[in-house]
């Protein structure tokens, strides 16, 4: 998957702002933001940070989205539930999903259980990751090829028609 096509169409839905902290599978896009001038890309120490800064960016009439991994999401649950659900921040999360092809790969596997959780080689972090956004009321989407790539306009849709937010995650790493 191209980090290209998804730069465009962060770009075609007025995005002013990428909020995150890279990981292996987002490098590539990270890259393209950095050198991009069209969006200002706004690096984090910790991913709860995305939230609050993205929060702020859209009180001040900015379009931001987070772009973070899926263990950064996990870390950042109460800066999300403080700042984008209870002030109704309607923000796009573009979430790349860490362990999701070995989980992918064994469907036993996706059912939350102790059992599971410390089973190698599945990461714990790729099990909990569907049961966390929908206990945190995240709709999700998934963008797993480059034909995938306009559900991220469709996230922004929903975003705006719902004045939620909206995830959509990653599965492949981003090239």
């Amino acid at each position: 998957m191209q980090a290209q096509l998804i730069l465009d169409e962060l770009k075609k839905n007025g995005v002013t702002h990428a909020v995150g902290l890279p990981d292996n599978s987002s490098a590539k896009l990270f890259d393209l933001l950095a050198s991009d001038p069209g969006i200002r890309l706004i690096s984090v120490t910790r991913e709860g940070e995305a939230f609050a800064i993205a929060a702020g960016l859209w009180i001040g009439g900015g379009a931001p989205v987070v772009l973070i991994q899926n263990t950064g999401f996990l870390e950042s649950g109460d800066a999300f539930r403080g700042t984008i659900t209870r002030m109704g921040v309607p923000l796009v999360c573009l979430i790349t999903y860490r362990g999701y092809r070995k989980l992918a790969e064994d469907p036993a596997a996706r059912v939350l259980s102790p059992s599971n959780l410390t089973r190698a080689p599945l990461d714990s972090a790729a099990l909990v990751t569907e049961p966390t956004l929908k206990a945190w009321g995240l709709p999700y989407d998934f963008l797993h090829a480059a034909e995938d790539v306009p559900r991220i306009s469709e996230a922004f849709r929903k975003c705006a028609e719902c004045g939620h937010a909206h995830a959509v995650l990653i599965t492949p790493d981003l090239i």
